[in-house]
């Protein structure tokens, strides 16, 4: 719990404009870690910086697009389910009325 508080009161502390780690854009974002690096192969506009180890670090803009980037997929995905949804109704009302 203390670490938790920490945490929060680093975060805090950074300024807009400071670059964030992959934790804190996931955390920020709601999108797993896992996504966010299959998303810089599959986008190749998404391009942290990348320092010793392999850590990535994000700018703003980096940030700022991947929410346009998740923005985008997940109203994609809304229309995909919504279109699905029409279609078995009409398959329904179609059953129904063929009985």
């Amino acid at each position: 719990m203390a670490h938790n508080v920490a945490r929060e009161a680093q975060k805090l502390q950074k300024s807009p404009d400071a670059f964030r780690t992959i934790s804190e854009v996931s955390a920020e974002l709601d999108v797993p870690q896992h996504v966010l690096r299959f998303w810089e192969t599959k986008f190749k506009v998404v391009k942290p910086l990348k320092r010793g180890g392999g850590r990535r670090y994000y700018r703003p803009s980096d940030i700022e697009l991947i929410r346009g980037i998740r923005d985008l997929l997940m109203a994609r995905a809304t229309a995909r389910r919504e279109s699905r949804s029409r279609a078995m109704t009409r398959r329904r009302s179609a059953a129904f009325s063929a009985s």
